[in-house]
């Protein structure tokens, strides 16, 4: 199953792209490995896949112990900063830096380890109250402030739109994140750069790459729903 769904997908992300009139190798495809077993990310391992996405810090860990130190590992979910400790030069990129607090953490931790750490700032575009990050407004602001800080990298903005039945729906979410990185590199703040624009999950990753996303993170498009335990 896992074969015939990732070639799916891949598929699909290579039609969204001619559709936008973009080369396919502009897009990553981060496949979201949380709750599934490593034996489920090895069977994803022999289809080709090398990055993973996953939510919690325990769980990444656990699993990188079991797995080739050749995989990249990016860490999506909620970051609680009593857990960045943990991260340190484990993970690629961390998609879900919402706070100067947060950045603040990171940097420490990363110099305190001899390391540096490649951010995106989530960028909350519909508002909603049960998901993290900052609004519109604040970015502009959020980004300068992190831009400071030596051992944090910015690398672009990630969102997480609503869930919705027709992912039409999310279009103009994703073309306001694609704005907002435009007008941030316009600026050309040291230390900061747009190159990626992670949105667009299993239900509505093709239009976000047709509005401009280079990195989409999907899972059960891939793993199926989980309807088992480990």
């Amino acid at each position: 199953m896992i074969k015939e769904n990732l070639a799916l997908v891949q598929e699909n992300i290579e039609k969204a792209c001619r559709r936008a009139g973009r080369d396919p190798k502009e897009v990553t495809l981060i496949t979201v490995s949380k709750t599934n077993p490593v034996v489920r990310l090895k069977e994803a391992m022999d289809c080709g896949v090398t990055v993973f996405g996953e939510n919690k810090v325990q769980e990444m860990l656990e699993k990188q112990e079991e797995l080739p130190d050749t995989l990249q590992w990016h860490m999506i979910g909620h970051l609680q900063r009593n857990k960045v400790k943990y991260l340190m030069g484990k993970v690629a990129l961390i998609h879900s830096v919402d706070s100067l607090r947060l950045a603040e953490e990171i940097n420490k931790e990363a110099a305190k380890q001899g390391t540096e750490e490649d951010i995106l700032i989530e960028i909350n575009v519909a508002q909603e109250e049960s998901k993290f990050g900052i609004s519109i407004t604040e970015a502009i602001e959020l980004v300068e402030s992190i831009a400071k800080l030596p051992h944090v990298h910015i690398k672009g903005l990630m969102t997480i739109a609503p869930f919705v039945d027709d992912p039409e729906e999310n279009r103009g979410i994703f073309a306001a994140l694609k704005k907002l990185s435009v007008d941030i590199a316009e600026k050309n703040i040291d230390n900061v750069n747009m190159h990626v624009l992670s949105m667009g999950m299993t239900n509505d990753y093709q239009v976000a790459i047709e509005e401009g996303a280079t990195m989409v993170r999907v899972g059960t498009g891939i793993f199926g729903r989980r309807t088992y335990t480990s």
